[in-house]
């Protein structure tokens, strides 16, 4: 039976989703190994082929799933990526326990989720509540803070706003399409508003 393989570098994810995907086509009937589609199902997350998990999700028989619940945490993960709900990939990911083959997996995912929450706000944003900004990059807020002084954002402790850096000329090709909020002054916006007017800037960069 095919043994899945364990993977910690880009060239390897990509390298080991080839070798899912040949496994699973090669697989006696059809059906391949729980192991297999554990894999398959995160690497297709990690990669943000959304419609290649759902495709695999629907074909995965209703008796492997029932008997592996790991794979119902991953498609959980899943879900919270389709519905565009940043923390609650992050929180997703931190609930459950992954087997030594999905774990590496899951913490590419959430750094990658990482690093594209730091650059939508960048894009989308002159200023942002720290707490919220924490919120979407899965962070605390005294450590996602530090992080973005780094990268030469700023942050005002008075106001417990953070300023991102201003965009470059790239960036700022989608920026003459979205509305930017007032600078600190303004009433901040309540916490939901921030994170849904974030997941709709995420849906416009999508479409």
């Amino acid at each position: 039976m095919p043994v899945a393989v364990m993977a910690e570098t880009p060239f390897s994810f990509r390298k080991l989703l080839e070798q899912c995907e040949t496994q699973e086509l090669e697989a006696p009937g059809g059906i391949a190994t729980p192991p297999v589609y554990g894999q398959l199902l995160a690497l297709y997350l990690l990669h943000n082929d959304m419609n290649n998990a759902r495709y695999l999700w629907k074909r995965i028989p209703p008796a492997i799933k029932s008997a592996n619940s790991e794979l119902g945490g991953i498609w959980s993960v899943g879900q919270r990526i389709w519905q565009r709900d940043f923390p609650g990939i992050y929180t997703t990911i931190s609930a459950h326990q992954w087997s030594e083959t999905i774990q590496p997996i899951m913490e590419a995912l959430r750094d990658a989720t990482r690093r594209r929450a730091f650059g939508l706000v960048s894009q989308a944003y002159t200023s942002i509540i720290a707490d919220d900004f924490a919120a979407f990059v899965g962070l605390p807020v005294e450590e996602a803070v530090k992080g973005v002084l780094e990268q030469g954002w700023q942050a005002d402790s008075t106001t417990r706003m953070v300023m991102p850096k201003k965009p470059g000329a790239l960036e700022a090709s989608f920026n003459r399409f979205i509305p930017l909020p007032e600078p600190a002054t303004v009433p901040p916006i309540p916490n939901e508003q921030q994170l849904a007017r974030l997941t709709d800037y995420v849906a416009f960069l999508e479409n």
